[in-house]
């Protein structure tokens, strides 16, 4: 029998359908210890065979599962397996079995009533703890209502946004103002370093400050503005960052709050080799890259050429084969590359040249565009490599990317776990997640996760309500 602990409050028992439902479902509980029963197991195995979607979807919560137990041993998965969480105390998984489990009368033998018998054992054992049963099927909810086990259905499916599955990268002092080391205790130096402004900190350096991140005293407003370049246990050292928000711009292109500035500066650091910027559509990713990209290659000649490589997954079917070169096969998938070229290349009057057939040709020695199934074996050089649409990688092919950096080159990784279009991945169990927190240390890497939508007031609508 699986052994409880008795601090635990609340036990959510999932159904079947909660994980079919979601199958983030697991993370969706905070600190509260999530319950799956061995006829919950044995369903998802029977499911999981097949090219249907629910096939697919148990496949995922099987690979979900087999990730929270691949490095556990079995005395932990009896005290309970830990859901990680970015913030705040952390939830347990238990796996729930009972050997001697006897039906609940007059019902007969089914996996809903197992479900059922399972869930009124565990009431009865644990009358110190709140037992929950989730489930979709109206149908159990009526049983178990009679039978007087606590029961709700599951409403909390929600999209995962960044900020659930990854750092956001980001640590602002709204309250600071101008004296932001007042309210951290922590003495300061000031030294000009070739050009920059550097703060040495010594004192109780708070916990959450890594390599790469931005220290802020305020959102919006263009204040104090650094990123972090070493930071310990009693000691780190901040860099002040460049303001790209009115004057200087890149290829122009000027940030609207500190979380863009952030990111400009990001883009144009000669120190920071990998740039991870995570945001919901419209914040801007795609446009601010480029923008970057061009002012290094074409500008300050720091880069020789432009990659840029996306997942080749569609939303919903596929088109089938398509003819052409690499390029041309390639070109259904570019359409944000498409747009965003289209509002770099504008001019004063609004006209684009990006429909030239002179200018295409001109960056097309410049620019190009790959497909990532033919990027193995090659070694990039004086390459600004453009990682689209990261979140749809599985941490194994972005590792087969990152690592085609040759000399004097800089990735950047673009993504939104809100919209991962393949089902065989999570927000949690992405490579754009994974990159994030495997560099949260190295000091030549940094992220960021933007948050003001560009487009318009309808998709800024669409973003919060849906």
């Amino acid at each position: 029998m699986v052994r409880i602990d008795k601090k635990a409050t609340r036990l959510y028992v999932l159904d079947t359908n909660v994980l079919l439902h979601d199958p983030a479902a697991l993370y969706q509980f905070d600190e509260h210890d999530v319950v799956i029963p061995m006829t919950v197991l044995e369903e998802l195995d029977t499911l999981k065979n097949g090219a249907r979607e629910i096939a697919r979807t148990a496949r995922q919560v099987s690979r979900t599962l087999s990730d929270l137990t691949a490095d556990v041993d079995l005395a932990q998965i009896r005290e309970g397996i830990p859901i990680p969480r970015l913030s705040g105390p952390e939830g347990h998984l238990r796996l729930l079995c009972y050997p001697d489990l006897e039906r609940v009368e007059p019902l007969d033998e089914s996996p809903d009533n197992r479900l059922l018998a399972e869930t009124c054992r565990l009431h009865r054992e644990r009358p110190d703890a709140s037992v929950i049963l989730i489930t979709k099927d109206i149908n159990l909810r009526v049983k178990a209502a009679a039978l007087g086990v606590p029961v709700e259905d599951y409403l909390n499916d929600r999209a995962f946004d960044d900020s659930d599955a990854m750092l956001e990268g980001v640590r602002v002092y709204p309250d600071a103002g101008s004296e932001l080391w007042n309210g951290l205790a922590l003495e300061v130096n000031v030294e000009r370093e070739e050009q920059r402004v550097v703060y040495h900190l010594a004192g109780e350096i708070p916990t959450d400050w890594h390599p790469g991140m931005l220290v802020a005293d305020s959102d919006d407003e263009g204040g104090f503005e650094a990123i972090v370049r070493e930071a310990s246990g009693q000691r780190a050292r901040l860099e002040l960052l460049a303001n790209y928000r009115h004057g200087t711009s890149v290829w122009g292109v000027h940030a609207h709050d500190c979380r863009q500035n952030f990111t400009l500066n990001l883009l144009m650091d000669d120190d920071i080799d990998l740039v991870t910027i995570a945001g919901s559509a419209g914040t801007g990713k795609t446009f601010m890259t480029l923008a970057a990209a061009f002012q290094q290659t074409l500008d300050t000649k720091r880069f020789e050429r432009i990659v840029f490589t996306r997942a080749p997954i569609s939303m919903s079917e596929d088109i089938g084969f398509l003819p052409g070169t690499e390029e041309e096969k390639m070109s259904p998938w570019m359409g944000a590359f498409h747009d965003n070229m289209d509002n770099l290349l504008r001019d004063e009057n609004g006209e684009s040249s990006w429909d030239n057939g002179a200018t295409r040709q001109l960056l097309g020695a410049r620019v190009q565009i790959r497909a990532p199934g033919f990027m193995r074996g090659r070694t990039l050089n004086d390459t600004f490599l453009i990682i689209d649409e990261a979140q749809n990688f599985t941490p194994k092919q972005l590792k087969s990317l990152i690592t085609r950096a040759g000399r004097n080159t800089k990735i950047v990784c673009l993504g939104n776990v809100g919209q991962i279009d393949t089902p065989y991945l999570t927000a949690n169990t992405c490579g754009m997640a994974a990159l994030v927190q495997r560099f949260r240390d190295w000091p030549h890497a940094g992220h960021v996760t933007l948050k003001s939508v560009e487009r318009s007031r309808l998709a800024l609508a669409g973003e919060e309500l849906l």
